[in-house]
């Protein structure tokens, strides 16, 4: 009969300068099971007691555990181990055998069931587990059938050991769990095999960590894998960063080639071996092939084809049905529609596909109202959507009907890949028959193709965007493509309606897209410009404008209506430089405020933050509602910070998350965004800062994007110069695409 271990009570202290402890976890404080993050009492084989803390995936009471890290002071739980990395370690002798197995770590195995094994085989248990589990049916109350699932659970226990190993000087513990979820048992002998499907199938590994793995084990420089990986990351990157779809077959041998250190011989065959094989898909417009990583190919024929389709199969309306019912319309709503909105009107009961465009206060949102009631006046069942929630938020304010973010119609949910999982689509199709998208400039390639997805044909779409917008984050310049391949049927409302008496945050939208300077007149009340010749006067401007000169002119609840919105993150007047200023003005230190340092960020109660990259699988609760997804450029604010689990609360706008330490990563803070993060979102009063920041962020079209995020006030504080330079540079940012001469040629296969 074997007994299981006594706590050490007496025996030498832990070296406070240690940066590795080795011991039996006595007891599981706290585990979080989304992020692993773990408060853990570890039995050190020295003999103390000890508390530790960090991302520890799979660990167990009763497992010997090896942990890297260092020791730090908590100023609520004092002295505790802070850990980095652990590695699971067999338990060796019955004694500690009986007390793994008797913590429920293999599934199957409770106390009783653990004393009975361990007395018939003492210290061979792991090994008649592992390589005899018929065995393990001799004894009574074990069935071969119950043998069989012990062993699966003992073998998968050493495959979590075996990969925490192999993993441990390249990869987090977040990761390691995302890969153990992935591939089981199997991962260390799958990577092995080919270290670049990490890149390919984990989101939170890159092609460099890959490719250091792979160097480490051998692979060499020009190995099929490597080459094979490097061209899809040189596809990918580009989509991500500069928002191309695909490369040009030159520019994309030549990138590759640097990045890989490969000839452009051997890249421009790895190309075509990827091509044989369905990796990449080429187009041909005149003499130039354009490459395609394979998800985008694909997006970009279902968009081509499935847009051609939604517009020739929609049924036509009668002409003298639609005059009636616009006179109709237009007695209820005591409004006389111009000769554009008619048009428009008539055109989305003529074709399938609508684009509306147009900018600030052309009526567009009157449009909106009107299509609905005309629709439900036929029987039609409509959906209101948009790309933002603050998008779909106004556009249910203006219609008094609800509008659903794009994401939320699509049901999406959480997935094993990069992408999202959308559960509507042509499998499950939306049930509505009229879909009426606003802020369509914002929406990019692979949503497109998701919406359209779910589309039923015989539907129809209403897309309505302003064209002279900056284009989506996302990859892609969709509906730009759509109104430049003349295919769809396309209204521009030009005539301006909504503009009071003495503004001019409106004409001035305009006269710059027009490539007109702004009118800057000394009686506006609504568009002002603040002369700083001198840029490192710059900064110190905005400060004072938020903080007292706007306070004192118009209260103090104007404060919180403010957004600065800046062309670069970088500069004088950058992202970076206004957030720092700006968290001291406007939400200083205090003892009443918990903060969390992460790398260069200080998170503190109260600031305001924004999201950086769309991330799908954050979760969030809104008045009962659970749903996940967090967006790149969502805004909100800290609420709460949990110090002892290292987590924050953040309100996105009523969407209530909870952000682990691996998820702040994806969030700066948001006193100052850059104009590209502002699309889609309004605020009461935008204040821009103009300053030297390259020729690339000082265009026409992102000065008017930025210019028309605002409702009631614009401030623009800097050099005349540079806002001279932007209303004349009609410099439009150069997306590769072939969505627009797919649609125009009618071809929608990979070429021709």
């Amino acid at each position: 009969m074997v007994t299981v271990r006594k706590k050490k009570t007496t025996a030498h202290q832990v070296d406070r300068n240690a940066r590795e402890l080795t011991g039996t976890v006595e007891g599981i404080v706290y585990q979080n099971k989304l992020n692993d993050y773990t408060v853990l009492d570890l039995a050190t084989d020295e003999g103390e007691l000890i508390t530790a803390v960090g991302q520890m995936p799979y660990v167990g009471e009763g497992e010997r555990v090896k942990l890297l890290g260092e020791w730090t002071r908590h100023s609520d739980y004092g002295e505790q181990f802070s850990v980095t990395f652990v590695e699971k370690l067999l338990p060796t002798g019955a004694n500690e055998i009986l007390k793994y197995l008797s913590c429920g770590n293999v599934r199957g195995i409770g106390p009783v069931t653990a004393l009975k094994i361990v007395n018939r085989f003492g210290d061979d248990t792991f090994g008649v587990i592992e390589q005899h589990p018929e065995w393990l049916s001799d004894i009574p109350g074990i069935s071969k059938k119950k043998a069989a699932e012990i062993s699966e659970s003992f073998r998968d226990q050493a495959g979590i050991r075996e990969l925490m190993v192999f993993c441990q000087n390249y990869i987090g513990s977040t990761s390691i769990s995302h890969i153990y979820e992935k591939w089981g048992s199997r991962a260390v002998g799958v990577i092995r095999e080919n270290p670049y499907i990490l890149c390919e199938e984990i989101d939170s590994i890159g092609f460099e960590r890959a490719d250091v793995i792979a160097r480490d084990l051998g692979f060499p420089m020009d190995s099929p894998e490597r080459l094979a990986s490097g061209v899809a990351y040189v596809l990918r990157f580009n989509a991500s960063v500069n928002g191309h779809v695909c490369l040009p077959i030159d520019r994309l041998v030549d990138a590759a080639s640097e990045e890989l250190r490969a000839s452009c011989d051997v890249i421009r065959q790895t190309i075509q071996t990827m091509k044989e094989n369905g990796k990449l898909s080429g187009y041909t417009i005149g003499e130039t092939e354009y490459i395609f990583a394979q998800e985008y190919g694909r997006d970009e024929e279902i968009v081509a084809r499935r847009l051609v389709a939604l517009d020739r199969s929609a049924t036509d309306v009668s002409a003298d049905n639609i005059d009636r019912l616009i006179d109709r319309t237009e007695n209820e709503f005591s409004i006389k529609y111009s000769k554009d909105q008619r048009e428009a009107i008539f055109e989305a009961f003529r074709r399938g596909v609508l684009i509306v465009t147009g900018g600030p206060g052309t009526g567009k949102t009157t449009l909106i109202r009107a299509l609905l009631r005309i629709y439900g006046l036929l029987g039609f069942k409509c959906a209101l959507a948009a790309p933002t929630g603050r998008a779909a938020k106004r556009m249910s304010e203006a219609t008094q009907e609800e509008a659903k973010t794009i994401h939320r119609m699509l049901e999406m949910q959480k997935g094993d890949t990069a992408r999202p999982r959308f559960l509507k689509n042509d499998s499950d199709p939306l049930k509505e028959n009229v879909f009426v998208v606003d802020e369509a400039s914002m929406i990019d390639l692979p949503l497109m193709a998701a919406l359209l997805r779910a589309i039923r044909i015989g539907s129809r779409l209403v897309l309505i965007g302003d064209s002279g917008q900056l284009p989506s984050v996302g990859c892609g310049n969709v509906l730009a493509d759509l109104i430049a391949s003349g295919v769809f049927s396309t209204v521009r409302l030009t005539e301006i309606f909504r503009q009071e008496k003495g503004s001019l945050i409106i004409s001035n939208a305009h006269r710059i897209h027009s490539g007109e300077l702004p009118q800057l007149s000394k009686d506006s009340k609504d568009f002002f410009f603040v002369l700083r010749p001198e840029e490192t006067d710059i900064p110190g401007t905005v400060v004072e404008l938020i903080n007292e000169r706007l306070p004192r002119t118009y209260s103090e609840e104007i404060r919180e209506q403010i957004q600065v919105i800046t062309p670069s993150r970088r500069g004088k007047a950058g992202t970076i430089q206004l957030n720092a200023l700006l968290q001291n003005w406007l939400n200083p230190p205090s003892k009443k405020k918990k903060v969390l340092r992460f790398r260069d960020f200080l998170f503190r109660e109260g600031d305001k933050v924004m999201q950086t990259k769309n991330n799908y699988d954050t979760e969030w609760e809104k008045d009962g509602y659970e749903g996940v997804g967090v967006f790149n450029g969502d805004i909100g604010v800290i609420r709460s910070i949990d110090m002892a689990n290292e987590n924050m609360t953040i309100d996105f706008d009523g969407r209530i998350s909870v952000y682990r330490r691996e998820q702040f990563e994806e969030l700066e803070h948001a006193y100052a965004i850059t104009v590209h993060k502002s699309q889609g979102s309004e605020y009461p009063v935008v204040l821009m800062p103009l300053y030297y920041c390259g020729t690339m962020l000082q265009s026409r079209n992102l000065l008017y994007t930025a210019v028309t995020r605002a409702k009631k006030m614009v401030i623009l504080v800097g050099r005349a110069d540079i806002l001279e330079y932007m209303v004349k540079n009609n410099r439009q940012e150069v997306r590769y695409t072939c969505l627009c001469d797919r649609l125009r040629r009618g071809c929608f296969g990979n070429g021709r």
